[in-house]
């Protein structure tokens, strides 16, 4: 049976949501560059976030989360490619008891090592321009060659993300806390085997306070998301109503850096798992930084370093570029979710059906949208909505009480495809939610959807942006997103 909302859908009224509204925050500055500030600091930009059970079998009891972050990575972009930021901070958020503050953190730090390799050039050592000098891997230690090595370090935190007690990660095998991360596909000379060298950073992980154990990837992986990205955003220069794979996926040829875990659903859900719901984000942060007067000692001015400032911030899908006005881009990037009542505007008056109203003649559905308050803000009731909700609040929510369906007969509408394992109970892959939302957002989940309806009288036709994507386009296992496009060939 198909999902659909009830007038019982919303317990909240949008009335009593900014009656739960907490202080603003102050505009600081995710997804392919969605928010004018996070533009200029592309290896913070957040372009995508899946929370799912996982379906690899034998791991029905771990939750894969995946935060992938600098967009638009052209696999030929040497020779400096596309390591991520050492001075920024990123993580992962759980909330797991309703109240949309974090409960538990993932966070990583990065390190870039220049190794400065040298030539014999007439007698004088010359530093080479490339970032390697020869073949790399498959093994991970095989990296002589590499000119820049990456590392990272993940740590769990409890509580407030930057001032709760922190505790590392350890590789399970060697009890290590600094993990490498593979360098970009540079191309097929440079690392033959790129899958094995890359399937070779995949690590065994202990989790601290517990016996549990998880694994993590972090690395270059081809961008797993699948959008007709061009035309959307011009003016919707595509047929709505077309085929649904009737267009390109503009980022086909693009790559991204993925932060990969698998964790043990026991780890992530509320002590003694009471509820199974538990609501996922991730955010990327950079330190405050003042300029002092110039120091004459040393002739330059001095610098301080102080507390972070969050630039990025990622858990609903395409909320940032379609539902968040312009004005609010960066002011919503630098938000947390318990903030979330000052944007609640644009959730229950949504304009994106107004423009598709001017564009195509279709008809939007009545306000106030309390439909999309569940979806993006409460979660749904009988699906994923926390047992206590105290604070809605914008985030990815997944039931981890809900069994994962198997790959090949997961729907890529998710939810609207009746398979309660795909979005927005949580998302995976293959969940086209492009089209997802573009049909959610004209009313398919109105309590009177479908043609000739009160509200939605559109709500059930097959809006699609054209570029199809289903779970056939990843891999069945961890890490489930593709190896990234090779630099070389072309």
């Amino acid at each position: 049976m198909r999902f659909k909302a009830t007038t019982a859908l919303v317990m909240m009224t949008a009335a009593g949501f900014v009656g739960v509204a907490g202080t603003a925050v102050p505009a600081a500055a995710s997804s392919h560059a969605e928010a004018p500030y996070v533009k200029e600091v592309p290896k913070c930009d957040a372009t995508d976030f899946y929370m799912f059970v996982s379906y690899e079998p034998g791991r029905e009891e771990y939750v894969t989360i995946i935060a992938n972050y600098y967009p638009l990575q052209d696999p030929y972009g040497g020779p400096n490619y596309f390591n991520l930021d050492p001075s920024a901070l990123y993580q992962i958020h759980i909330d797991n008891n309703g109240d949309a503050v974090e409960d538990l953190t993932f966070s990583f730090r990065f390190n870039m090592q220049n190794r400065d390799i040298a030539l014999d050039i007439g007698g004088q050592m010359v530093s080479i321009p490339l970032i390697n000098a020869g073949v790399i891997g498959p093994l991970a230690e095989q990296d002589g060659a590499l000119n820049v090595a990456e590392t990272y370090r993940m740590n769990v935190v409890r509580g407030n993300r930057y001032t709760g007690p922190s505790d590392a990660v350890t590789n399970a095998d060697t009890g290590e806390v600094v993990f490498r991360k593979p360098v970009d596909n540079i191309g097929n000379k440079s690392i033959p085997d790129y899958a094995a060298y890359a399937a070779d950073h995949i690590y065994t992980v202990n989790l601290p306070g517990s016996d549990l154990q998880g694994r993590v990837f972090v690395g270059q992986r081809k961008d797993p998301f699948v959008v007709n990205l061009g035309e959307i955003f011009d003016l919707v220069n595509t047929n709505p109503l077309g085929s649904e794979n009737g267009e390109p996926d503009d980022l086909a040829d693009k790559n991204v850096t993925s932060m990969i875990i698998e964790i043990p659903k026991s780890y992530l859900v509320s002590a003694g798992g009471v509820d199974p719901v538990i609501g996922g984000w991730t955010t990327a942060s950079l330190p405050r930084t003042r300029v002092l007067t110039t120091n004459p000692t040393f002739d330059k001015p001095a610098s301080e370093t102080g507390a972070w400032t969050q630039v990025s911030r990622l858990g609903m899908p395409l909320v940032n570029e379609v539902v968040i006005g312009l004005k609010d881009k960066n002011k919503f990037n630098a938000s947390e979710p318990r903030n979330d009542p000052q944007f609640l505007t644009y959730v229950t008056n949504p304009t994106l059906p107004a423009l598709l109203n001017i564009l195509f003649g279709v008809t939007e559905p009545c306000l106030p949208r309390n439909d999309l308050v569940a979806v993006f803000l409460t979660g749904v009731p009988g699906l994923n909505q926390p047992a206590v909700l105290t604070a809605p609040g914008e985030m990815l929510r997944l039931n981890t009480a809900i069994a994962p369906t198997a790959v090949a007969k997961q729907s890529r509408l998710g939810v609207l495809g009746s398979d309660l394992a795909g979005f927005p109970n949580g998302r995976r892959p293959g969940d086209d939610v492009v089209d997802i939302e573009l049909r959610v957002v004209m009313g398919v989940l109105y309590p009177d959807a479908g043609v000739g309806g009160g509200c939605a009288p559109q709500g059930n036709l097959p809006f699609t942006d054209g570029a199809f994507v289903d779970s056939s386009a990843f891999f069945t296992s961890f890490p489930y997103v593709k190896t990234p496009i090779p630099g070389s060939p072309n």
